[in-house]
């Protein structure tokens, strides 16, 4: 895939991704946004791991692993981003209310506090809940940390090909179905 498109997400979130921890991302849009609001590109992407703005006490205690774990991995090669996975979106909710917000506390790493932040930022435009399906590579694929990839942006265009064709589920067929039924069982009556 040439010029593929990636959505930047905290890296101790892209690991909990990858891992079958959680299958959702929150996403108000970054401050460099051209829309100065969310937008979902493309409905399969890569995901790009970013550094910049997650802070421990922004997650969940216990958390694995944790923010210091996954800061240390992109200390020893800064240079570098590794981008070792794809998703695909099997749905874009959007939250406007903390009520509603409460009920997906359980299904994300980010502490409540944090996910009304994110809900209160830019009042007039929803929260788009994402449920992705993820995709890990067989082969991780390390990137130049170019300063096109930096700053307060959800997507970026990678300059370097790649390609999602040799990568397995994070969740097996059964246990993502599961999850998402979990996640819309929450939100049942809201929806």
């Amino acid at each position: 895939m040439d010029n593929p498109i990636a959505l930047r997400e905290w890296a101790v979130a892209v690991k909990a991704l990858e891992t079958g921890k959680q299958i959702v991302v929150l996403r108000k849009g970054g401050i460099a946004e051209e829309t100065k609001e969310f937008r979902l590109e493309s409905p399969t992407f890569f995901l790009f791991p970013s550094y910049e703005h997650q802070r421990e006490h922004l997650v969940k205690p216990g958390t694995s692993p944790s923010v210091a774990e996954t800061v240390a991995a992109f200390e020893k090669e800064p240079g570098t981003v590794v981008v070792s996975s794809y998703a695909e979106v099997a749905g874009d909710i959007e939250v406007t209310d903390s009520e509603t917000l409460r009920k997906l506390d359980p299904f994300h790493l980010w502490t409540e506090n944090y996910a009304e932040e994110r809900l209160k930022w830019k009042k007039t435009k929803p929260l788009h809940v994402l449920l992705l399906r993820v995709y890990v590579l067989d082969e991780p694929v390390a990137i130049p940390n170019d300063e096109r990839y930096g700053g307060c942006k959800s997507w970026i265009h990678l300059a370097e090909p790649l390609s999602a064709r040799e990568a397995r589920p994070a969740l097996v067929d059964e246990a993502f179905d599961k999850e998402v039924q979990a996640v819309r069982q929450a939100l049942s009556g809201v929806l």
